[in-house]
């Protein structure tokens, strides 16, 4: 394991661990949202993937509670007019997801955290294992990596991964439990470390 990315990270948490805990402080106070509200944060979770996150929160925002309502046809339309570049097959997966809006919940509520991810890779298209992992840590899960391409980048820069791996279900959990080995050297979450690896290579805290 990387002990020069360890002695980083430590020096980082006394800048950014207060702005860190803030931000997951946000996430933990989304379980109360309802299921429409929930569902609508799956939404960018289904759109962020392979595109700009800057681009896609406005686009997200936008649309709102279209989510929801939206016929297939215009949601398409409108992703496009707003720039979104894959705006036929996301509005598919988006349209097809509203009819889980009820199990989603149902499955939150009910298994643990573990289970619930493999339901929503397994159940909803558009969703795999970052996703999944992006969603869940958005409605204050805690102990899932999101490996997006700032901090796979970070792990190939520091020598925890030698390549690029596909992000496979064997290759996602076995980048996540090495991830989760760094997380306990440090004593903290997989959530609140995701944020610092992000930050070394963005340069900020992630926004959504």
């Amino acid at each position: 394991m990387s002990r020069v990315l360890i002695n980083k990270i430590k020096d980082m948490k006394k800048e950014l661990q207060k702005e860190a805990k803030i931000k997951l402080k946000t996430f933990k106070e989304k379980p109360d949202i309802g299921s429409k509200q929930r569902f609508i944060e799956l939404c960018f979770c289904i759109l962020v993937a392979n595109a700009p996150i800057g681009k896609t929160r406005q686009i997200w925002k936008t649309i709102n509670k279209g989510f929801i309502y939206l016929p297939r046809d215009i949601l398409r339309k409108k992703l496009k007019k707003l720039g979104y570049r894959f705006y036929n097959v996301r509005a598919d997966y988006i349209v097809d997801a509203r009819k889980l809006i009820k199990e989603i919940d149902c499955n939150l509520n009910s298994k643990n955290e573990k289970e619930i991810r493999e339901w929503l890779v397994e159940n909803i298209k558009g969703i795999g294992w970052k996703e999944a992992s992006h969603f869940l840590r958005n409605m204050g899960f805690k102990n899932f990596a999101i490996l997006d391409r700032h901090v796979l980048k970070i792990l190939r820069k520091y020598k925890i991964l030698d390549r690029t791996p596909s992000l496979s279900k064997k290759n996602y959990l076995e980048i996540e439990k090495k991830l989760k080995k760094v997380a306990d050297q440090l004593d903290i979450t997989l959530a609140e470390l995701d944020l610092y690896l992000f930050y070394i290579d963005a340069k900020r805290i992630y926004e959504k």
